[in-house]
């Protein structure tokens, strides 16, 4: 049987401030309402429950280096109950970024197991549009879920932060950065801990130890474009 749906300009989709002059927004306007407005949380808001975080390519890239992706991560989770996470565009690995597959591979699959965020992919804005007004369509239309404004990024407390810091060492879940923590108490405290002690954590063998210790004593590298700078 299939459903008859109502006029889609009763489809109502909340786009943030930044997502404005892209396409995506462009053909989201000619197919529903489209309400643009600065959202705390996610680059689009399909239903009380459904907030879209969208990321080029290149910006989810660059969001596993600077760390941006696990911290919006947990702040939709805090917010939604099904957050979704897009990945726009083609060619993930063959980037000019220098970022390991290894490491790509790591980042997808600490957004598919700890934080249990879907990730949706799209080849290119329309499919993007496409796909957002389908979420929002079924959102509204069939499963008659209110459209709100809502998310809030929420104030991390001194051992959130802490955890947050710990967690963004190499191969170091959540989990192992509280029982890093519990052990030695600070996170100064690990920084300076030799590889031996890391490896009296339980998780922590040899192997991950000499990659912690690398990264906590390797010299920054600058850019090519920083470097003519200084």
């Amino acid at each position: 049987m299939q459903l008859a749906f109502k006029d889609t300009d009763e489809i109502v989709i909340y786009a943030d401030n930044r997502e404005e002059g892209s396409k995506v927004t462009d053909i989201l306007q000619r197919k529903c309402t489209l309400r643009k407005k600065q959202l705390d949380v996610a680059d689009y808001l399909l239903s009380e429950r459904v907030g879209v975080e969208r990321k080029t390519i290149s910006d989810f890239l660059t969001s596993i280096t600077d760390g941006r992706l696990f911290k919006q991560l947990a702040e939709m989770k805090e917010n939604f109950a099904s957050p979704i996470l897009i990945i726009e565009g083609t060619g993930l690995f063959n980037n000019d970024r220098k970022i390991h597959e290894n490491a790509i591979r790591g980042a997808l699959a600490s957004v598919a197991i700890d934080f249990s965020v879907p990730v949706l992919w799209t080849e290119n804005q329309h499919e993007t549009a496409e796909l957002l007004f389908a979420i929002a369509k079924r959102e509204q239309i069939v499963q008659k879920n209110n459209i709100a404004i809502r998310g809030k990024k929420k104030t991390r407390s001194d051992n959130e932060q802490q955890r947050f810091i710990i967690a963004g060492l190499p191969g170091i879940s959540s989990v192992t950065a509280e029982k890093l923590l519990k052990h030695f108490k600070t996170p100064e405290a690990i920084f300076k801990a030799s590889e031996t002690e890391l490896q009296k954590v339980e998780g922590i063998g040899a192997e991950l130890s000499k990659k912690i210790k690398y990264i906590l004593t390797k010299q920054y590298e600058l850019s090519i474009l920083e470097e003519s700078k200084s």
